[in-house]
């Protein structure tokens, strides 16, 4: 549901100022560049492979070592908005595998400005200037999704207009090579996919450039394949396009599995990985790959806390209660209530079907006063309308 009042915020707006920048952008004064600021640097070959290894690192959550890289960067370029995209990028993937941890915003948030600022210097520059366009639109991008994170809907729709204003849909970027084309990508589908999905927004889109559900999966595809800066980014939207949105779980499951293999220490590229093996019903890399979460949060390993665990012991225990080894389900599901409850997701689904699950073995094994705890719990933490509430009703009647 915040998504689609995110999506109606941003197209109010623009249907409000329309598509130019809006005049409340405030540019610096036109500077005169250096002969660095304005090369652009995201084609630049000898920078990327300087830069490729600390990519990789952050990816692979490995973020000191990133960060001592990109902090060259900026040394070298200290003037280009490049490396402080990179220090932001950075800090939200800290943030990735648990967007309720706002630890990292502040500084996530004076990254993002700062790529801003110099942007905002470049173009004030040279208004067609491609990269600085690229700069903008990915930061102010990235600034409304965590404002949407944060429930903060007003900045969020703000962020969001100003990221579409920067996207130059009309430009040629072709031989600008695959990094540009990410923002249009996005664009593409889900100016499509919106509509489709949610019809009340259609009047709204008429204001709005029409979009090609089709043509932006291309392009996604193709930055995927060929970008250096915006590839794994592309990879991700894709595989949760691929996941939730075209159902094709089995495309998703292949490119989960090479993020994963690429990226062994990302956590939400593993349990993403675990979530399509058990959508495909692939239980013997499930139970690995399962395990390998929750022994890499028992030895507190970056990034890998109690929901990547609520999702591992989860599919553990489904598994195990399918295969009619029940104190094995028993001892995940257990798991899965202790991690719900360390995060306060008490309603969340993983919880209330492993309180369900718990009741319904201690049913059948004949304790009926456990079993009864159990359903009484699901009826606790669950709401009315929830499917396990319903279920938890009804075989607490039949006992």
């Amino acid at each position: 549901m915040k998504h689609l009042i995110l999506l109606l915020l941003v197209f109010l707006n623009l249907a409000a100022y329309g598509q130019t920048a809006s005049t409340d952008t405030q540019l610096v004064e036109a500077p005169e560049l250096s002969a660095d600021e304005q090369k652009l640097l995201l084609m630049d070959m000898t920078l990327q492979m300087e830069t490729a290894d600390a990519i990789n690192q952050m990816y692979n959550f490995k973020f000191a070592k990133a960060e001592q890289q990109f902090r060259w960067i900026k040394q070298k370029y200290p003037t280009h908005p490049l490396p402080y995209f990179l220090m932001g990028l950075s800090q939200w993937w800290k943030i990735m595998p648990n967007v309720e941890n706002e630890r990292y915003d502040e500084r996530f948030t004076q990254y993002m400005d700062s790529t801003i600022y110099l942007a905002e210097r470049m173009l004030s520059a040279d208004e067609s200037n491609a990269e600085a366009k690229f700069f903008l639109s990915g930061a102010w991008a990235f600034k409304s999704r965590l404002h949407s994170e944060r429930k903060s809907w007003r900045k969020a729709a703000s962020s969001g207009k100003k990221s579409l204003e920067y996207l130059d849909m009309k430009g040629e970027k072709k031989a600008l090579g695959s990094e540009f084309l990410f923002g249009d990508a996005l664009y593409n589908y889900y100016a499509e996919w919106v509509p489709e999905n949610y019809p009340l927004l259609k009047p709204v889109l008429m204001f709005m450039p029409s979009g090609d559900k089709s043509l932006g999966m291309q392009q996604l595809k193709e930055v995927a394949n060929n970008a250096f800066y915006t590839r794994t980014e592309a990879q991700y939207f894709l595989m949760r396009i691929l996941a939730l949105d075209e159902n094709k779980p089995y495309e998703a499951l292949r490119l989960s599995e090479y993020l994963h293999r690429t990226y062994p220490d990302n956590p939400y590229f593993h349990r993403y990985y675990a979530r399509m093996l058990y959508t495909t019903g692939q239980y013997t890399k499930l139970e690995e790959t399962s395990k390998s979460i929750l022994d890499k949060i028992d030895n507190q390993m970056p990034g890998y806390e109690s929901i990547s665990g609520r999702y591992a012991a989860f599919y553990l225990g489904q598994m195990y209660d399918v295969l009619n080894k029940h104190n094995d389900a028993r001892k995940y599901f257990v798991r899965v209530i202790e991690f719900a409850k360390s995060t306060n997701d008490l309603d969340s689904g993983y919880l209330l079907y492993s309180l369900l699950a718990l009741g319904d073995m201690a049913k059948e094994d004949g304790d009926e006063r456990q079993a009864k705890r159990y359903y009484k719990e699901v009826k606790k933490y669950g709401s009315r309308s929830h499917s396990a509430h319903s279920k938890a009703r009804e075989r607490l009647k039949e006992m």
